[in-house]
């Protein structure tokens, strides 16, 4: 086999990352074996692996490794002494990152549209992908999370186009390079740029510096949409080549929303282009940066040369993502919600978001902060204003492991006890609890009917959701009373 003839078998080092998982997916739909190895998977991965049926071996050794392999990936999740990692590379295999592997087996024939920015890339991927296939273009899709309107994270089409989730990341560690320059993007949208990442990235002109290569990459007849409400990403786009398109609300954005007002389903707002008479949107989400997204991603697919009539229509029915504001049920007028925020900016998000959607009850936050970020001190103070904006703060200790960091040494970690005191200083109900089970006996107790409990966490959170359902239920038994309703 020669390196420009498709792969018979590809085995992916890390399997269980949702990139890795979905481009496994992706192959093994078109008829290649795969197989993968990894440690610690945890649904939804772990979950749509075993429903493709791709074995995945537990652990790292170099015998998981066929000699009939054609291509090892290896994702960022593996370092440089990975015993398996290391057989494929001393061992002769040939060998690709994610990102070089994605665009050299799925994205190079296409027209390559990238969605990046430090927030709110899973969802206007998705956004973008639906939108696309509402329309009748046939994109194939690579998402970091599982899109309702593909029933999963990818998605091979017979269209021009190949929409993809652009991480700013690094790639793996033999090329430190941000994953989202690997992708070729034709059209790219930036929807934030924010410090985050502080494991890689020393500051935030650090992290300008991924997106401003980034930009630089754009073809002169590229087209960038930028939501130039944030100065970060009015500073990254400031010396771009290609045509820049600004969204927003402000007064500066090409596309502008306005009378916004959220409803039971959704929020309606209007669209305001170059000046034009405002027309009329409804998107079937909730929070101010859903209708930048929905925003953002209506400006692209418009660029793309979809009518804006379609897209707003195809945009009405858009079923959303896994663990983004997820309903994961209700027991005893108590909604129990999913999400993936982990961010100050997100967990802020998240919790207007879920004030717009239920407003006349009491929000109770729960949150995990399990990033190498976030268990850091930098966002000390951040996270206070973050979580301010809810009722009731419950939020997990954190256990005193290494926290992995390329940048130095870690010399402050985030204070959990110290957020709490914060919180309670400006009047705000705030425990800290050392385990899952705490927080929820602590919520099953305490919550009455009414409350939404916004469960927030970038990993599996222990299935807390799940659990908390199980003790709603077990305390309505008791009780004999409340009323059991499934998510819609």
């Amino acid at each position: 086999m020669t390196v420009n003839d498709p792969p018979r078998h590809v085995h992916f080092v890390a399997i269980g990352g949702t990139g890795m998982g979905s481009l496994a997916g992706l192959l093994k739909a078109r008829g290649i074996t795969v197989t993968g190895s990894d440690e610690n998977v945890y649904p939804p991965m772990s979950t749509l692996l075993d429903d493709w049926d791709i074995p995945v071996m537990s652990g790292f050794r170099a015998d998981h490794i066929d000699p009939q392999t054609d291509l090892v990936v290896i994702g960022n999740a593996v370092r440089a002494d990975n015993v398996e990692a290391r057989a494929a590379i001393d061992g002769g295999f040939r060998y690709l990152s994610f990102p070089a592997a994605l665009y050299e087996l799925a994205i190079a024939k296409k027209h390559s549209v990238v969605i990046s920015g430090t927030h709110g890339k899973t969802t206007t991927t998705s956004l973008v992908g639906a939108l696309l296939i509402g329309t009748g273009a046939e994109p194939s899709m690579l998402v970091g999370g599982h899109s309702y309107d593909l029933a999963g994270s990818f998605r091979e089409g017979e269209g021009d186009h190949f929409v993809v989730e652009g991480d700013e990341y690094d790639t793996a560690f033999f090329d430190k390079s941000p994953k989202f320059l690997h992708y070729g993007a034709r059209t790219l949208l930036i929807s934030s740029v924010e410090f985050d990442h502080a494991d890689i990235y020393r500051d935030i002109d650090h992290v300008k510096q991924a997106f401003r290569s980034l930009v630089a990459q754009m073809p002169i007849d590229g087209k960038i949409v930028a939501a130039v409400d944030h100065a970060g990403v009015r500073d990254v786009v400031s010396g771009a080549r290609c045509e820049v398109i600004g969204y927003g609300s402000g007064a500066g954005a090409d596309w502008r929303a306005q009378a916004v007002r959220a409803e039971a389903k959704g929020s309606q707002f209007e669209i305001v282009i170059d000046g034009a008479e405002p027309v009329s949107v409804f998107v079937p989400l909730f929070g101010a940066f859903n209708i930048e997204n929905a925003l953002g991603a209506l400006a692209v697919v418009s660029a793309l040369g979809v009518p804006l009539r379609d897209a707003i229509r195809s945009l009405a029915t858009f079923r959303g993502v896994k663990r983004r504001q997820e309903i994961r049920g209700e027991v005893g007028r108590v909604t129990v919600i999913d999400d993936f925020a982990h961010h100050p900016t997100a967990v802020r998000g998240s919790i207007a978001a879920v004030r717009d959607r239920f407003p006349e009850g009491r929000v109770i936050a729960v949150f995990e902060p399990r990033t190498n970020t976030s268990r850091r001190s930098i966002f000390q103070t951040d996270y206070v204003e973050a979580l301010a904006g809810a009722d009731r703060v419950l939020v997990r200790t954190i256990p005193d492991d290494p926290i992995y960091s390329a940048t130095g040494p870690v010399t402050e970690r985030f204070s959990v006890e110290r957020l709490t005191r914060d919180l309670e200083a400006r009047g705000v109900s705030a425990m800290c609890l050392a385990d899952t089970d705490g927080i929820v006996a602590e919520c099953a107790e305490q919550s009455r009917p009414g409350d939404v409990i916004l469960c927030m966490s970038n990993g599996s959170f222990d299935n807390i959701w799940q659990r908390l359902l199980e003790a709603l239920r077990d305390r309505a038994d008791l009780h004999r009373g409340g009323d059991e309703k499934s998510p819609p």
